[in-house]
């Protein structure tokens, strides 16, 4: 789920799913301008608590919901709900949860167990469907990005969609599987699985699947690169664009009860025709993560997610966008050639750098070598709603825009239910907001034109999947706000429409939830009624002793899993309940990641060492096979992971991000798990934890929290598009968290058109130690921009908070666009330009990543290809690889290339006091070759001679 996915995650725009972490840095609410600016709200305001609807939790954290994907609602009003790592929970309507099963499940990146749906006549044959990627001869680590085709089908896979018995007592028949449909997978690449599931009022089966395709070599425009050697994963014509394969599609079938399928009549291609799949409904879709069907119409609605691009490049495509779409018949909707309102891609040849015409959205072809479909596509089909930034006023802006198409609501005027939503709302979609974190009502006539965009109550966070229950009322699945694994936000609720009175909301925790026996534990009760105040508590420990009041204590004394119900109710009879999980006999492991430190300083693409302590009382000697280690792209509020490994030590080694806008919201997150063998004859438990490592650039709008009345302002000059604005003295805005161990220099890009003043760095507090101070002078007005630098002393070596500090006179001082640090070897790595001769740069040739791409000269363009790091080890690293001499060769015009980086003396080089860089295996330098250097001179080795195409600068 992404502007890129979901988790597993949806991503902001675009990729996957993968999912939702609270930042450590968080976008905040813009305001409107001051003197001498102009700017708007950019948030839509959150909707207050609606005093006719109630938010039950029926479950929340991590031990009762996993990391949550996708529910679905049973006919006695119990949820089901799938967590990634393949746990099937149960939930009934009164909030008890329980495992139904465990399915192994392939977990890489974003894959895992997916989608969950209920068969039309459940009440009769128990049987539910879930979408996964099952557990296959396949290698765990990441693809290559090139190579062989041998090299890529050793991470061939697939995607599943089955059908299972849940047996009367809530278990999963594991036995009772029936494979229904294989969706092909390349294995070990990120992005973009889809996978949900719903039905037509004809019992048809829908599926989405997305477009299984790496995004982060793209820029953030369209992905389709077919050059030689590369893996097919970089390619989404190959799968979304190709009417002969399943991924990036909506598929339509028929279930039989052998677990067979027929295709129905009406999908895109009639049964028999030549290079087609008949099973596609729908095609060219990127991640339609989440997607409903109305039973009344048979409209397919789907949310869908676009790529990351900051802004449109005539050169490349549209800035990145994201869609909700409303399907009323079988078609084409563009990816990855046309994107919205059909805006056109160009057709960009990645092996060479060069852009050719852009696609016609009215007759898209396909002539990718991969492409093993038709090569003449459908017209691709406009966007309902797309929107980028605040396109949409209703839906707010800033932060990631995330869809999640949500269910059509149905009254039904035989139901008795107390609970159903009002009959005024008939017919409208529920439209969810992943990173957005709101739920909408919108209105609409029957030709789908849209009347009306409502808010609606909702108070949790990341909002996952939507559903209306056979009672009318609307379950809601809630990531939660952690990355990889669930955590305390994570949820399940129900919605209702209180005409009958409000029931109370209940919530329960404990001191301690897992330990040896015997197991002291003291309980937290919460409730609150919106219109009752009398309520009475009362607990059941599961142990078969009850309790009573808000503060309980209860000692266990026997090993075993417990649930502890607290419940609350009002006088007028209506029941809250919330429980607790314990865990007596077992302990859950703590793990903690010593290196790399919280905050840490860091710069995409370069490698992470790491190393991770993990203590367990009941396994006094860890198995380091058994501990994962992630690093994970953080976008604004998800993630997406880019590389693991298994152990308690070792480097991981991400690829650069090619994807994100340099200026976007993005982060690094580390993190680690390990799982026990279980203890005292109870169930293994996970222990997680993770860090963040932060860029060395960041745009000051997206501060952690503020004073005063800053605000932030649209400006097209700025960096990233905004500033923070208004700023008087005293103000500030923090950051966290944050190690500055080895910055030297805080660099800061502002505006003025007031009275200047002085910007100056602290920690902890805004009244914590000083840093540095810079002084900032009025710049010739709020639209011209400078740089100003300081020094930096007496930095903390330890994870903290920082603050920028405004000084100055009345009135409005000065804008802040963006900040950086740069470090002086201690502990961080020096990034930017290689300049060589007639002041050109170290490139990479067409931007590519493959081994033994050409390095050249060529002029300085501040595209990722020219950004090369020094991490302090002797390397020089560029897009995640390093700078290489050709079989380690020592003799004069030895070619310097680009190569993953292995250790060897090949990538060892040592700048000299003279200018050169030199290789100390063969005690030759970097030289440009001949004596004209011009675009795309080579760069070889040679013996050292110190003339001018040998002289570098390099990043400091």
């Amino acid at each position: 789920m992404h502007r890129e996915r979901l988790p597993l995650t949806p991503r902001r725009k675009g990729t996957a799913l993968l999912v939702g972490l609270l930042l450590a840095v968080g976008t905040p609410t813009a305001a409107a301008a001051h003197a001498g600016h102009e700017g708007h709200e950019s948030n839509a305001a959150e909707a207050a608590a609606d005093p006719a609807f109630a938010q039950i939790p029926l479950a929340k954290g991590p031990d009762q919901v996993g990391e949550p994907i996708s529910l679905a609602v049973l006919p006695n009003r119990s949820v089901l709900h799938t967590s990634r790592d393949g746990t099937l929970f149960l939930t009934d309507q009164a909030g008890s949860t329980s495992i139904a099963g465990k399915i192994p499940v392939y977990s890489h990146d974003e894959e895992g167990l997916q989608g969950v749906g209920v068969d039309p006549d459940f009440t009769n044959n128990r049987a539910v469907y879930l979408y996964y990627a099952p557990k296959l001869d396949t290698p765990a680590g990441d693809a290559p990005s090139s190579g062989s085709a041998d090299d890529f089908a050793k991470f061939d896979g697939v995607n599943r969609l089955s059908r299972f018995v849940l047996n009367d007592d809530g278990t999963l028949d594991l036995a009772s599987e029936k494979k229904v449909l294989d969706v092909s997978a390349s294995r070990g690449l990120c992005c973009h699985v889809g996978g949900d599931i719903d039905f037509d009022k004809e019992g048809n089966l829908y599926l989405s699947t997305g477009d299984d395709t790496n995004p982060f070599a793209s820029d953030g425009y369209t992905p389709i690169d077919d050059s030689q050697n590369r893996n097919p994963a970089f390619d989404a014509r190959r799968s979304s664009g190709n009417t002969n394969d399943l991924r990036g599609k909506i598929l339509r079938i028929k279930v039989a009860a052998d677990g067979s399928y027929t295709v129905p009549d009406g999908n895109l291609f009639p049964e028999g025709t030549e290079k087609t799949r008949p099973e596609i409904y729908a095609m060219g879709f990127r991640n339609p993560f989440r997607m409903s069907v109305d039973k009344k119409t048979g409209v397919v609605y789907v949310g869908d997610y676009g790529p990351d691009a900051g802004a449109a490049n005539p050169n490349r495509g549209p800035a990145g966008q994201v869609e909700f779409n409303r399907i009323t018949q079988p078609g084409n909707f563009g990816w990855p050639y046309c994107t919205g309102k059909n805006d056109a891609y160009a057709d960009y040849d990645f092996a060479t750098g060069t852009s050719g015409a852009k696609f016609d959205c009215n007759a898209p072809k396909n002539d990718t070598r991969f492409n093993t479909g038709l090569a003449d596509l459908p017209p691709a089909q406009p966007a309902w709603i797309p929107y980028d930034g605040g396109s949409v006023p209703e839906f707010g802006s800033g932060g990631s825009e995330s869809p999640m198409a949500g269910p059509v609501y149905r009254y039904d005027e035989n139901s008795t239910s107390s609970v159903r939503f009002p009959e005024e709302y008939d017919g409208n979609f529920f439209a969810g907001e992943y990173g957005r974190r709101w739920i909408k009502r919108i209105e609409q006539g029957d030709d789908g034109t849209v009347q009306k965009i409502n808010d609606f109550p909702w108070t949790g966070t990341q909002v996952m999947d939507m559903a209306f229950g056979p009672d009318g009322a609307l379950y809601v699945l809630d990531y939660g706000t952690g990355s990889f694994g669930g955590d305390a936000n994570s949820a399940l609720y129900r919605i209702e429409y209180a005409k009958d009175g409000l029931t109370p909301i209940a919530e329960v925790s404990a001191d301690h939830t897992d330990g040896a026996a015997p197991l002291k534990v003291s309980f937290t009760g919460k409730a609150r009624d919106g219109d009752s105040q009398n309520l009475t508590y009362a607990w059941d420990f599961g142990d078969g002793t009850k309790g009573e009041g808000l503060n309980p204590s209860h000692t266990y004394e026997r090993t075993g899993t417990y649930q502890a119900t607290f419940t609350a109710t009002d006088p007028e009879g209506h029941v809250g309940s919330a429980n607790v999980r314990v865990v007596v006999g077992n302990t859950k492991p703590t793990v903690e990641i010593i290196t790399p430190a919280n905050g840490t300083l860091y710069e995409f693409g370069d490698p992470v060492p790491f190393k991770v302590k993990v203590t367990d009382p009941e396994e006094p000697d860890i198995d380091c096979s058994k501990v994962t280690v992630r690093f994970s792209l953080g976008h604004d509020s998800h993630a997406h992971e880019l590389s693991r490994v298994q152990g308690c030590e070792g480097t991981l080694t991400p690829p650069k991000d090619g994807e994100h806008d340099h200026d976007a919201n993005i982060f690094g997150i580390v993190g680690a798990e390990y799982t026990d063998n279980g203890a005292g004859g109870q169930m293994p438990l996970t222990g997680r934890s993770q860090v963040i490592l932060q860029p060395h650039h960041r745009q000051a709008e997206h501060f952690t929290t503020q004073s005063g009345n800053l605000k932030l302002y649209d400006k097209a000059t700025a960096h990233g598009g905004r500033t923070v604005g208004d700023i008087r003295d005293g103000d500030w805005i923090s950051f966290d968290p944050y190690r500055l161990t080895g910055a030297a220099k805080l660099k800061a890009r502002v505006s003025s058109g007031g009275a200047g003043g002085t910007l100056e760095l602290h920690t902890g507090s805004p009244t914590g130690p000083l840093h540095g101070s810079i002084e900032v002078k009025p710049t010739g007005g709020w639209e011209t921009f400078a740089d100003v630098e300081t020094a930096l002393k007496n930095v903390p070596d330890q994870t903290t908070k920082i603050y920028l500090v405004f000084k100055g006179g009345s009135g409005a001082l000065f804008d802040v666009d963006d900040f950086e640090f740069t470090t002086d070897g201690s502990g961080g790595a020096h990034t930017g330009e290689v300049k060589g001769v007639n002041g050109k740069c170290m490139d990479v040739a067409g931007g590519r990543d493959d081994d033994e791409t050409q390095v050249q000269l060529y002029g300085c363009n501040t595209t990722a290809a020219q950004r090369w790091t020094l991490p302090g080890d002797g390397t020089i690293r560029a897009l995640g690889k390093c700078l290489d001499v050709q079989g380690a060769g020592t003799d004069d015009d030895t070619k310097i290339q680009l190569h993953h980086c292995n250790d060897t003396v090949a990538q060892q080089w040592e700048p000299q006091s003279d200018g050169t860089v030199r290789n100390p295996h063969s005690g030759k330098c970097l030289d440009a070759e001949g004596d004209t250097w011009g675009d795309e001179t080579h760069i070889h080795l040679w013996t050292c001679h110190a003339k001018a195409n040998q002289q570098w600068t390099l990043p400091s």
